[in-house]
This record gives structure tokens, sequence and C-alpha cells, in this order.
């Protein structure tokens, strides 16, 4: 059971991924122009990829923080109450899963940045 709940997991953290390079790879698209403008006013790449990979961070913890309020608060409670439960989530856990969003936003992020 563990197994196969990590491998849903992992499928689920990969599509989040793909979905946060998509909309980066439209938005670097779409913004070709201000990059040229920011380029020739003096800014390095390392900046404008800086500027990208935030805007990736910023976007996949956004997210990360929709999931953790939906399932911490909304859908982990009112089953643990409809089906009598128990529900115990740990803080530790809701930090982790901020982590990985971020590391999620970095790694999907680089490449359109």
């Amino acid at each position: 059971m563990s197994v196969l709940l990590a491998s849903i997991a992992i499928v689920s953290l990969v599509v989040g991924g793909i979905g946060i390079m998509n909309i980066m790879l439209v938005s670097v698209t779409e913004r070709t122009r201000e990059i040229g403008i920011r380029m020739a006013i003096g800014a390095k790449s390392r900046h404008v990829l800086a500027q990208f990979l935030l805007e990736a961070v910023t976007l996949s913890i956004v997210g990360g923080g929709i999931g953790v309020a939906l399932g911490d608060r909304r859908l982990a409670r009112s089953i643990a109450r409809v089906l009598g439960w128990s529900v115990f989530v740990d803080p530790t856990w809701i930090l982790l899963s901020f982590g990985i969003s971020a590391l999620i936003g970095i790694f999907f992020g680089f490449y359109p940045a």
C-alpha cells in the first residue's frame, strides 16, 4: 500500500511540475520583449533566470499551500468526522510538503527560465 501511494504521489508531482513548466514557458514566450529590454539596460542572464525561478517557486508554493489547506482543514477533517476517525496532521509534514513544492518549482522552472 505504501508503494502504491508513493507512486501515485510521484506521478502527481511530475504532472504538477509539467504544468508549472508549461505555464512558465508561456510566460517567458510572452515576455521576450521585457526580457530584451532588461538585458539592454544591463541585466545579466542570471538576473532574468532568478526572476523566472522566483515566479516558478512562488507558483508552486501557492499551489502547495492550497493543497495543504484543502487536505488538512477541509477534506481530511470532513472525512474523519463522517467516518468517526481521529486525524492528526504533523506540522513537520506540512513544512516538508512546502519544501517539496519549492523544489518542484525550481526543478521544473529551470528549463523555461
